[in-house]
């Protein structure tokens, strides 16, 4: 949306506001869905039941086929492959390993150079992204494909959970649906086209909360999808003031979900939490089943588990998610760094769900998202040193450098010179001898999509490959 039409959409009375965004929502949903979608729903759930012999092959084939057409059909990799053979290189394309791993600086750079022979961007959908870093990315993809792609969605995000598209739900999102200065309700828009209340991630003071849950009441909410700290902070409102919204599901995602959150949310809305995981890209995606275990969406992507040297990690450890694509023939993209960690689990079991759907044991988060010690551990999801015992509604765990730490929090009724001592020490005793500053503050800062980041770190893996290079050779760090 540019800025002369954001400006007229911002003077809207909130009746003008909903209908703007209920014209766009129908815009998107015939982007989206179409009359194949509930077969393509259907097929989604028959493949869940497929045996792995049958899944290995599959995969295996669309990889072969997807390596094979990206190196004949996409420009930037025609281009790398004919370099390699004039250097005199004959490494075969059809090996995985033979690829380089992409940056995603090196997919914004060259943005155009990924589309496809024979796809013409005119009659594709651009979808327009920026993470977490606020640099812009374009991708671009076909109706054919959103189609299926939402059909996943369907499938997966909603049937699995015993609800439907159209059930009446919320999302908090990082969309600027209402001027940031607003300072009175309503924090949201109605979208008629999708049924769903689209709630502003960037106006959850506490005192507005009460206002978003009232709207849920008023709006019959069904089911909601947010990021994990958006709804838990309005989970923790919710129970503050014994405000009742009972909802069938609320499903997580762009963050990791941490397991004290997960508790309060549960809690406040008497129903399941289930932690989801996916991205612009559409090369990566899971949900989790009844049984609390996390699947992997074997159509999306060909998953590699990569250390910080580029080198496989063994099952039980973390890695660094490097995916291919198996679903955009239109912008393939081969051994795409998601710049996002996982682990799986030291021993594939069968699920209880019945599902045969790989698992993954957890979504980590950004990797600028794992603490690098003294010692060369990379540790992440140090939430654990979290909770409601600290007395805070939120907090923010900051690695200025490898020996120093800043510690934002909220504080609430209870929260004294004991629990600061606690959550002092407890870091220390998780990453060893740092230095610990913690700050009070009234408000955790968003990313500009409106994204809530426990963990971060100024510490670059890189930094701590030099450190440790420099020890080797006897230089002083």
């Amino acid at each position: 949306m540019n800025d002369a039409i954001l400006n007229i959409y911002n003077k809207l009375p909130y009746s003008f506001k909903s209908l703007a965004a209920s014209v766009y929502g129908h815009y998107l949903k015939q982007w989206r869905y179409g009359p194949e979608t509930e077969i393509l729903v259907q097929e989604a759930l028959e493949r869940e039941r497929w045996d792995p012999a049958r899944w290995k092959k599959w995969k295996e084939e669309r990889l072969a086929y997807m390596l094979e057409y990206s190196a004949t059909k996409v420009p930037y990799y025609r281009d790398y492959w004919s370099k390699r053979r004039q250097d005199g290189d004959n490494a075969s394309w059809n090996k995985l390993e033979n690829w380089p791993i992409l940056t995603k600086e090196a997919l914004r750079q060259n943005q155009d150079a990924f589309v496809a022979d024979g796809y013409d961007k005119k009659k594709m959908y651009r979808e327009h992204t920026s993470g977490t870093t606020g640099t812009p990315l374009d991708l671009w993809c076909s109706k054919e494909l959103l189609h299926k792609w939402y059909a996943l969605f369907e499938a997966r995000w909603r049937r699995w959970y015993g609800v439907s598209l159209e059930d009446n739900w919320a999302i908090i999102g990082g969309q600027n649906i209402i001027p940031l200065k607003n300072t009175k309700p309503p924090f949201w828009v109605w979208n008629s086209a999708f049924h769903q209340l689209y709630l502003s991630a960037f106006h959850m003071r506490p005192e507005f909360l009460k206002y978003y849950l009232e709207a849920m009441q008023k709006h019959s909410i069904v089911h909601m999808y947010s990021y994990s700290e958006s709804v838990h902070q309005l989970a923790q409102a919710a129970i503050r003031e014994n405000i009742k919204v009972k909802l069938k599901v609320v499903v997580t995602d762009a963050e990791p979900l941490f397991d004290f959150q997960k508790e309060t949310i549960s809690q406040a809305f008497d129903c399941p939490v289930r932690e989801t995981f996916g991205q612009a890209e559409m090369l990566c995606a899971a949900s989790e089943c009844e049984h609390g275990k996390l699947h992997l969406w074997p159509e999306a992507g060909y998953e590699e588990l990569l250390d910080n040297f580029d080198q496989p990690v063994e099952n039980g450890t973390p890695g660094r998610i490097i995916s291919t694509g198996l679903l955009n023939e239109g912008m393939p993209l081969i051994r795409y760094d998601l710049m996002d960690m996982a682990q799986y689990p030291s021993i594939q079991e069968p699920c209880a769900c019945g599902r045969t759907l790989p698992l993954v044991e957890k979504f980590i988060g950004r990797l600028d998202d794992a603490i690098i010690t003294k010692d060369g551990r990379q540790l992440v999801q140090i939430d654990v040193i979290l909770g409601p015992h600290l007395k805070i509604r939120e907090a923010q765990i900051t690695q200025e450098t490898l020996d120093s730490f800043t510690v934002k929090v909220v504080p609430v009724e209870g929260w004294s010179d004991v629990t600061r001592n606690t959550l002092v020490n407890s870091l220390k005793d998780l990453v060893g001898d740092v230095q610990v500053s913690v700050e009070e503050v009234e408000e955790i800062p968003r990313t500009w999509r409106g994204k809530f980041r426990i963990i971060q770190s100024k510490v670059k893996a890189k930094d701590l490959e030099n450190k440790i290079n420099l020890n080797i050779n006897g230089t002083k760090s």
